[in-house]
């Protein structure tokens, strides 16, 4: 008679081997989830070098840059293409905290422009300019303008010690530039959204644009050498500068000829004036932060500066294409 402890495994002896069996796998799980986070941590680290690499070398955050880009692409397409007249609600955000965000910096820089009558003026200006065009646009800005010089000078009225004659008069001065610089431009933006076709016009000079700053971005990084204005922006270069007429003028063409209907070689025209006015209003930008003492106009995107640094090239582009659509249209 066999014993009853030969033939199959004990039940004991399978419950240790089951046991064995979990520790092992158990083992296994945990050393390939270290080595997991140990590869991850690496590539982060990697990442973030390659980044601030990259960052110190052209003076943006990449990743950063092409969020922001594109959320500000979805809401503007959006704004623009499903209900136009809910771009007004974009632009007025646009202008008013760009406005904002210059006055506070000249503020710091010691130039008292009053933000509140300042912001009021900008927002004010975007439904005038939709609803009721470029007269009552034009009187609008013109009237805010007085508003806010007549509130900087209540100011020094009731203020003691009184400030010194000229710096009232600079205060006034910089007040106006603000307006002239972001709302007046940016009212072009508004004037053309509201034209026929006209959103189709915005949506196309801004894909100019964006061809601008990647275009330089691109071959100012692999083959910029000689500096275009060392003195205002260090890291633009005349490679860069060449690199974003050329895709400029690409992109003008496509979007000529695909979403604006006209003759292919009006997009050379389109391209190359928007390659000029995107460059010039980037520098001008650099000059009143130079000018200012600062390195961002805010700190409103956290690690990349104010909502200005990003809508810099997009203002004297605006009032180019304006231009343009009036010539061709009338």
């Amino acid at each position: 008679m066999p014993r009853p402890d030969q033939g199959d495994d004990h039940p004991t002896d399978q419950k240790r081997s089951a046991k064995g069996l979990r520790q092992d796998f158990d083992a296994r799980a945990r050393a390939a989830r270290t080595d997991f986070e140990a590869q991850l941590r690496q590539r982060k680290a990697d990442f973030g070098a390659r980044n601030e690499a990259l960052t110190a070398r052209t003076g943006r955050n990449l990743p950063a840059a092409i969020g922001i880009a594109l959320a500000f692409a979805v809401v503007m397409l959006g704004s623009l293409l499903i209900w136009t007249p809910s771009f007004m609600v974009v632009a007025a955000f646009l202008l008013g905290v760009g406005v904002y965000e210059l006055a506070s910096a000249m503020r710091f820089a010691g130039r008292d422009v009053p933000r509140i009558p300042s912001v009021l003026v900008a927002v004010g200006v975007v439904p005038a300019a939709y609803l009721g065009g470029q007269i009552p646009a034009l009187f609008t800005l013109l009237g805010g303008i007085v508003f806010i010089s007549l509130w900087r000078l209540v100011e020094v009225a009731v203020t003691n010690p009184k400030p010194p004659a000229g710096n009232v008069v600079r205060d006034l001065t910089n007040g106006l530039f603000v307006q002239a610089y972001i709302t007046l431009l940016g009212a072009c933006v508004v004037l053309l959204s509201a034209q026929p076709d006209g959103k189709l016009w915005v949506i196309a000079f801004i894909l100019v644009v964006v061809a601008v700053d990647t275009g330089a971005y691109a071959t100012g990084l692999n083959l910029g050498k000689h500096p275009m204005a060392p003195r205002i922006s260090p890291k633009k270069t005349w490679e860069g500068f060449a690199g974003s007429v050329a895709a400029s003028i690409l992109v003008g063409i496509v979007v000529s000829w695909l979403m604006l209907g006209l003759p292919w070689w009006t997009g050379i025209v389109l391209g190359v004036l928007i390659s000029g006015s995107a460059t010039l209003g980037d520098l001008t930008e650099s000059m009143i932060k130079r000018d200012l003492g600062i390195k961002d106009i805010s700190s409103f995107l956290p690690g990349h500066g104010g909502l200005l640094d990003r809508i810099d090239s997009i203002l004297p582009s605006a009032a180019v294409a304006y231009v343009l659509y009036l010539v061709v249209n009338h």
